[in-house]
């Protein structure tokens, strides 16, 4: 094995130093660890890929499309993209010069924010957040306002006004609605009175909406039909179709802001891969329906957990949507929730992630991932109630 030069050491980019290694992947490789435990850790659909899109897939590969695509993605993607965007959500884009496809909405959140700020440029993220904006944020040399959003989950249009009065240099926002880890999303009311300051502003707005699919009982709102002159809408098909392997994901907005982030895509990955293109054009022209099954399912799913936790003394409100439930540990347990997690796992068979890891507003909290099959959830559910039952004693 090579043995590092010693003059060396302590080479690397000097912002990566500041960015730990993804900490829900680190709960979820330790715990895995753990003979016999129910992972409920990851945002990982247990649903198979429906048959139609697998089918396309290999017929794709059988077909060669296996070379460089278009850094954009092929057109009869991006058309797809677009009319998809334009029929479920009212947001209208031209695919030839709006849309870019990405390797997953991960790579496109990177694309976005390496594209459009500057070093030192303030972007705003209400938390508790999924880990890889402010990651990001910090590698690119951003300076980052996190804005506590706990217990509602939201950002209200006078915490934004709050917020932007303390930092009214502030170039950019990121909204993930549904959200992760929350689940939380924003009424129409909400949206518009949000809109309503943002209008006032030159926030560019990185709206994360890959859960768009999976809100429950109010239907998904896109900021990009609301505010398409400020907004980067980021999606893709890993929620709504089980894709999370495909890596396909897509930005959508303005020209200006889209030749920005395509650009930066391009010196990133240079294109998606092709045969996962062809899918995510099935995935969009023949499975508009696909995420329907899956939703309602997921819903139950919510509900099963929700009662049990409910039952043993965690709180909190019920998720709006995406698959997620954050929720505040029992009395008992007091706001140590990486202590709560370990000895939940160790001493029950059961793995979630620490809502610490998700910035402020997420102490004494655990995220719980119901994309997990019923019988597992139903028999973690047992175990989790036992658990806290066993520590009330």
């Amino acid at each position: 094995m090579p043995e590092l030069k010693a003059s060396l050491t302590g080479l690397g980019n000097r912002a990566m130093a500041t960015v730990p290694p993804s900490a829900i992947r680190a709960v979820d490789t330790k715990l895995s660890a753990i003979p016999g435990l129910i992972k409920l850790t990851l945002g990982e659909p247990d649903f198979a890929v429906p048959a139609h899109i697998k089918a396309a897939t290999q017929a794709a590969i059988a077909a060669d499309w296996s070379h460089y695509a278009p850094s954009f993605g092929y057109l009869s993607l991006r058309q797809a993209i677009a009319d998809y965007l334009a029929e479920r959500f009212q947001a209208h884009y031209d695919p030839e010069q709006e849309v870019v496809v990405t390797v997953g909405a991960t790579e496109g959140i990177h694309a976005a924010i390496a594209g459009l700020f500057n070093p030192g440029d303030t972007l705003i993220i209400p938390t508790p957040a999924f880990p890889l904006y402010e990651a990001v944020g910090r590698i690119a040399g951003l300076n980052l306002v996190l804005v506590d959003t706990a217990p509602e989950y939201v950002l209200t249009a006078a915490r934004l006004q709050a917020t932007l009065a303390a930092h009214p240099d502030a170039k950019g926002l990121v909204l993930n609605y549904p959200s992760n880890p929350t689940g939380a999303t924003y009424t129409h009311a909400q949206l518009e009175a949000l809109v309503a300051v943002l209008e006032q502003t030159d926030l560019v707005v990185l709206s994360d909406e890959i859960y768009a699919e999976l809100s429950y009982e109010t239907p998904h709102l896109s900021l990009g039909a609301l505010l398409p002159a400020q907004t980067v809408l980021i999606s893709g098909l890993s929620k709504s179709h089980a894709m999370t392997g495909y890596r396909i994901g897509y930005l959508a907005g303005p020209a200006a802001l889209i030749a920005l982030v395509g650009k930066m895509h391009q010196f990133l990955v240079t294109c998606a891969a092709s045969p996962m293109m062809k899918a995510a054009e099935a995935a969009l022209i023949d499975g508009r329906q696909d995420a329907a099954r899956m939703r309602a399912e997921y819903q139950a799913r919510r509900d099963l957990m929700l009662t049990a936790l409910t039952a043993v003394g965690f709180s909190g409100p019920t998720p709006a949507g995406a698959f997620y439930i954050f929720a505040q540990l029992p009395a008992q347990f007091g706001q140590d929730d990486v202590a709560f997690v370990d000895a939940l796992a160790q001493e029950a068979g059961v793995g979630v992630v620490p809502g610490s890891v998700f910035g402020p507003g997420g102490a004494g909290h655990i995220r719980l991932s119901y994309a997990a099959s019923t019988a597992a959830l139903t028999e973690a559910a047992a175990r989790i109630q036992r658990f806290v039952r066993a520590h009330q004693e």
